[in-house]
Order: C-alpha cells, then structure tokens, then sequence
C-alpha cells in the first residue's frame, strides 16, 4: 500500500532535490507545493495583481491553468514556467501570496484532492502540520543559512539565474523571518515528524536516512 510523504522545512534545505530522488526509488509522484505558490506569484506579478489583494488572488487562482506533471515541471498557462519561477523575486514573492488565507485554503484544497489515494511526497512549511496531517511519514528538513545560500548559488548557476552569495543569504534569512511569522499556516515542525540537519550531509545521506524511516513505517 503506498503511503503519503509530508517533507517541510525552510526555503533551500533540500526537500524538492530529496523529494524527487524519493520519488524515483519508491516510484511515488512529488507534487512540489512550493512551486505552486510560486506559480501564483508569478502570475499575480505578470497580471499586475498586488501580491497583497487577497480577493483577485483567490479568483485568479479560480481560473487559472495549472499543470503539475510527474516529471516535475510546472506548466502555467499551457507556459513551462519550471525556470521562471525560481528567481529571487519571485521566491519572496511566493513568501507573500502564502500569507493569504484565501490563496492557502484554496491550493491546500487542491494538494489534499491529488493526494486522497496516497503515493505522494509533498514538500513545503505545513505538509505535516496542514496539508498532510495525517501522513504516516513526516520529515522537517533543516539546515544552517549559509548552507542553504551556498546550494542555492549553485542551483542558480546551473539555471544561468542570479547567483550572488550575499543577497542570496540575506533573501534566504528574510524569508525564513517571513515564513515562520506568519499568520496563517506558519513554518513549524509537526510534533510527530522526525528533524534531520542536512547542513553537513550529502544528498545520497539524506536519502538513506529517510528511506530508513519509511521502510520502518511501512515494514519494506
């Protein structure tokens, strides 16, 4: 029986490059939460939408054409936006629309349909606690700021994005500010799930280290 996967933790841990290798060992489908609200951002400041209007947020997110396939990219508006949506603006952005209860309750809705017959890894700041409460395997990815900056600069160098270290760090430590102070939904741990610091680990050690957890949870 495949079981749901609720992976949080603050921006540039790592829990969209673990879920995906998750994902291709356990044959389950990574349904990127982060990316969606990153992809509500981008429309919202491609349509000239305040990224505080909560009322056009919601009903634009109403209409709007989004597609999140098993291969893992994001298509807005029949658009492959997979690259658009990983700049900076558009990941404080992102910071901004998830502070709308509106603009939360109505991807929360959409994520929680997709994952009714489980076989999904979801990752972001309240699978655990929101999304996926009762999901039987819950990690909270954590890692130091300077770790995260430094995965992000080589992210974007790949993606030929901004890879300035500083600004980098200082938007990963203004979003961490923002994610955890929210008013809805905050970044916070799940009493239930398991912490791992991946500051100092390699990819392949954060992957063993939860698939340790999920054969222990499903007696694989």
């Amino acid at each position: 029986m495949k079981i749901n996967i609720a992976i949080d933790g603050p921006s540039a841990a790592g829990k969209s490059t673990i879920a995906d290798e998750l994902s291709k060992i356990l044959g389950y489908t990574h349904l990127d939460t982060g990316a969606m609200y990153r992809a509500v951002a981008l429309k919202a400041i491609r349509e000239g939408i305040a990224l505080d209007d909560e009322e056009k947020i919601v009903a634009m997110i109403e209409s709007m054409d989004l597609e999140m396939p098993a291969d893992g990219s994001v298509i807005l508006e029949k658009e492959d936006v997979s690259k658009a949506i990983r700049t900076n603006e558009i990941s404080m952005g992102a910071s901004d629309v998830s502070k709308l209860q509106g603009c939360r309750a109505a991807l929360v809705k959409m994520q929680q349909k997709i994952c009714k017959d489980g076989g999904y890894i979801l990752d972001g700041r309240d699978i655990g606690t929101v999304v996926l409460k009762d999901a039987p395997v819950k990690i909270y990815m954590i890692a130091s700021a300077e770790a995260r900056a430094k995965r992000r600069v080589l992210q974007n160098q790949e993606n030929g994005l901004e890879a300035d270290y500083e600004t980098i760090l200082e938007d990963i430590r203004k979003r961490d500010y923002q994610d955890m102070h929210r008013e809805h939904s905050p970044l916070t741990k799940a009493e239930d799930a398991i912490e791992i610091d991946t500051s100092d680990m390699s990819i392949e050690e954060v992957v063993e280290a939860v698939m340790k957890i999920v054969r222990e949870k499903t007696g694989d």
